[in-house]
């Protein structure tokens, strides 16, 4: 099955939020999750929110989904994507 990590938006106007899940990439943007994998608030005061589940995340990138560009710059900044290049190649993270 062809995966992706992507964002599906909830929330109101001008307050959204958005649910981290797991899907598959064949489903329409707004079909069936797989599982959901963590939150991001963009609006949350004082500074944006995010919490997701990094072992979870690392196992779905481990067997190949493919995370949208924005979930990808969230994992990048939360340094998920870090540790999963360094399992990949089988090199220690330096930090």
């Amino acid at each position: 099955m062809a995966t992706v990590i992507r964002m599906k938006r909830g929330g109101r106007s001008h307050a959204p939020y958005y649910r981290v899940v797991v899907v598959d990439s064949r489903d329409k943007a707004t079909g069936r999750v797989i599982e959901e994998i963590g939150v991001y608030h963009p609006c949350a005061k004082p500074a944006p929110k995010t919490e997701i589940l990094e072992d979870r995340a690392l196992d779905w990138l481990s067997k190949g989904a493919k995370p949208s560009d924005t979930v990808r710059n969230e994992l990048h900044r939360l340094g998920v994507m870090a540790k999963h290049h360094a399992a990949r190649t089988g090199k220690k993270k330096s930090k």
